[in-house]
């Protein structure tokens, strides 16, 4: 994703939330959580997850999770590990994603369609942003999906 040009092809509501974080880095190679008001982006609070990246075996905690997210889930697993609360097709596609922007500490995009843990098909677009404190080192990564896209190309 060191192109921003990836971005020209995805879901306005995707670019948006983008373009935000974009905005918000300042020159530095990601923004932290307290350069993020809920007050700018009011429209795109319903689809967005916060996970922190915590330094044990859970590697993954949903700090937030908006009123969309929840629904689609059937639930609201804040506080819960992510290997225990992911919706996706497996544990290790999730991670692929986490691990991937925890790693490379920039966006990553996630298109695939999914057969959730309830066997539920769905198309989506999702972006990862990563999120740090000291500038160096991902401690959080926002996520935005949105869900019940078509597929590409029909």
């Amino acid at each position: 994703m060191a192109d921003p040009a990836f971005i020209d092809g995805c879901h306005e509501r995707v670019r948006a939330i983008y373009l935000y974080w974009d905005g918000k880095r300042n020159g530095r190679l990601m923004p932290s959580r307290a350069d993020l008001d809920p007050v700018d982006i009011p429209k795109l609070l319903p689809d967005i997850c916060l996970v922190d990246v915590v330094p044990d075996a859970r590697k993954y905690v949903y700090r937030l999770l908006g009123t969309n997210e929840c629904a689609m889930r059937g639930r609201d697993p804040t506080g819960l590990a992510v290997g225990d609360g992911y919706f996706g097709t497996s544990k290790d596609s999730v991670f692929l994603n986490y691990d991937g922007v925890a790693r490379s500490r920039a966006p990553r995009l996630d298109r695939d369609p999914s057969i959730t843990s309830d066997h539920r098909f769905i198309h989506h677009e999702s972006i990862f942003l990563p999120l740090s404190d000291d500038g160096k080192t991902v401690n959080m990564i926002l996520v935005y999906t949105v869900y019940g896209l078509r597929p590409r190309g029909t």
